[in-house]
């Protein structure tokens, strides 16, 4: 069975469980290759922005390139909170890309929600063997130790009577350099044929594809790399944290130059869906616990680095402090494990006067999320004796030419991203950007 020529042709339509960045561009990017997909969603108020041709995460215009209003209009992408469409036979291909974390923990709950309904799709005697492609971050092991027993506890074996595959995601959505077209992209399956068939599929997008010996190889690819990029990162804050005295940001930039040396520098941890689990996702599944220790050692520097910030500017004297940016990164709303979301609540059990602003959230999100007021920027500047800057958004960049004219009250900055290194501030006002000397 040949199911890209079922696809073009549209005797075939793809199921994307979840509609979240991962879902909604796979969604994006097959329909605009004129394939039909249909994508699942709990949220009913997502699903209706989706079917009316928006982006429910405005910021992924610029990533993709294009918008879905086309491919709505020309049904090759709808959303749906209806799974049981997906048991119509024309359904041939899912993909899973739903979160597998929950409170700062690996949680498969939801995906094995999702295999239930699978099975039972699986178990209907259609002429095309169904097609399962996971997309979501698994910890190593997960398909043999969980998902394949799962579906054999049913009576139901990858290659047999449907295919299996990893594909684990590792798209940049704030640079449209890196995207689902774009991007290198590891794939895996159980057997030979069973690649082949992943390998068809992804290539109707993808044009870097590359090619695991098994599923167990590419669904560790993900957490490694990223469990990599963690320790690196969290390096950056250790070395800081070791000699507070030089200006280590400048040091790692130097060292940045080096050809086989990536450039990282210190500051709030690391945030969002990947990163501050990747570590936690490899440990998971280690027969022997004493193993891995510079993995633990990241896990508690990362976990920690934010509350020691908070502790320094507790210590500086500072009463009213104002904090730009609850994403984790700049020009994007996701606040999934936002170092920032730690840092504001020690500083507020501890009596401190906090308040935050992020122009991707209302004043309501922010009070759910973090327990805090928003404020009116940059009016509301003038409020704060200590403002915090924690992430790069567009318009903390904007229009910066007068900022100061609102920083009457203010006497220390501290700026995780660089963002306003280049304003002349006056004599009252002490700027550090993160990782310079005595910067924590």
């Amino acid at each position: 069975m040949n199911y890209k020529d079922i696809l073009k042709n549209g005797k075939s339509k793809i199921a994307v469980w979840g509609t979240g960045y991962i879902g909604l561009s796979t969604m994006a990017f097959f329909s605009k290759s004129k394939i039909k997909c249909v994508g699942y969603d709990i949220d009913k108020k997502k699903v209706a922005v989706i079917n009316s041709g928006k982006l429910p995460i405005k910021e992924l215009k610029d990533w993709f390139g294009f918008d879905i209003k086309n491919s709505v209009n020309k049904k090759y992408l709808t959303a749906t909170s209806n799974h049981n469409i997906f048991e119509d036979n024309s359904f041939n291909v899912h993909f899973i890309a739903i979160p597998t974390e929950k409170n700062g923990k690996p949680f498969f709950d939801i995906l094995f929600n999702v295999l239930e309904k699978l099975i039972k799709i699986v178990r209907k005697k259609n002429k095309i063997k169904p097609v399962i492609i996971i997309e979501s971050t698994l910890t190593p092991q997960c398909s043999e130790k969980k998902i394949i027993p799962y579906f054999k506890k049913n009576n139901l074996k990858p290659g047999k009577d449907f295919i299996y595959g990893v594909a684990p995601r590792r798209d940049w959505f704030v640079e449209g350099t890196k995207s689902l077209v774009d991007i290198d992209r590891v794939f895996g399956s159980t057997d030979i044929k069973s690649s082949k068939i992943i390998k068809d599929i992804l290539s109707i997008v993808c044009k870097n594809l590359h090619e695991a010996t098994s599923h167990k190889v590419s669904e560790m690819v993900k957490s490694i790399e990223n469990a990599y990029r963690h320790m690196e990162i969290t390096l950056a804050n250790q070395l800081s944290l070791a000699y507070p005295n030089e200006n280590m940001r400048e040091v790692l930039k130097l060292v940045g130059t080096k050809w086989n040396v990536g450039t990282y520098h210190p500051g709030f941890g690391t945030g969002g869906y990947c990163i501050p689990l990747s570590s936690q996702y490899v440990l998971k599944e280690i027969k022997n616990k004493s193993k891995l220790t510079l993995l633990r050692e990241t896990i508690k520097t990362d976990t920690n680095i934010n509350i020691l910030i908070a502790k320094s500017l507790i210590k500086k004297g500072y009463k009213k402090i104002g904090v730009l940016g609850l994403s984790y990164k700049g020009n994007l709303k996701v606040d999934i494990l936002s170092p920032v979301i730690p840092f504001v609540k020690h500083l507020r059990s501890k009596g401190i006067n906090v308040s935050l602003f992020d122009p991707y959230y209302s004043n309501k999100e922010i009070a759910k999320i973090v327990g805090v007021k928003s404020f009116k920027y940059p009016q509301d500047l003038s409020k704060f004796d200590c403002i915090v800057i924690s992430i790069d958004h567009k318009e903390f960049k904007a229009n910066i030419k007068n900022i100061t004219k609102y920083l009457t009250n203010c006497k220390y900055i501290l700026d995780n991203m660089k963002v306003w290194e280049k304003i002349n501030f006056p004599k009252h006002i002490t700027y550090k950007i993160s990782g310079e000397k005595n910067w924590i």
